[in-house]
């Protein structure tokens, strides 16, 4: 049997409204706003009750979303660091194709976006730059130059 497809990647955010205003402004979507509580979703993510909003971000006229989730009940957990570096075991990154590059760190950077690095020209094939962004997500963006 083979993978069918991916549906999202999940995201545990402190600020979900913060959190969908970054992302809209990246060019993404609201697909869907709601609550996630009680036993049976608990028993999903191995806690005994769970109280969570979530949020379903898509990728328009494209495959690709993204699970925005706060943790109201059990409440988040921060790690330490608070801020880990890119080469930090586990899913670190997001990478997007932009159109330019340049204009949407500007459109980001009041959403709280910050460079990790510099924004940077691989060969004279794309401008590539890491970013953080709300409670810590790292993206990577990616224009294409040819």
């Amino acid at each position: 049997m083979a993978v069918q497809r991916m549906d999202n990647i999940g995201i545990v955010v402190d600020d979900l409204d913060a959190a969908i205003a970054f992302f809209t402004e990246l060019g993404m979507e609201l697909e869907g706003r709601t609550k996630v509580e009680g036993r049976s979703a608990g028993s999903v993510v191995g806690f005994d009750d769970l109280r969570s909003e979530i949020a379903m971000m898509r990728v328009p006229d494209a495959p690709g979303r993204i699970e925005l989730s706060k943790y109201h009940s059990p409440r988040a957990i921060t790690p330490e660091p608070e801020v880990t570096p890119v080469n930090t075991l586990g899913l670190h990154r997001i990478m997007f194709a932009v159109d330019d590059l340049e204009d949407t760190l500007a459109r980001l950077r009041p959403h709280g976006a910050e460079l990790v690095g510099e924004v940077t020209r691989y060969e004279d094939s794309y401008l590539l730059c890491y970013l953080r962004g709300p409670s810590g997500i790292v993206l990577a963006l990616a224009e294409q130059l040819s």
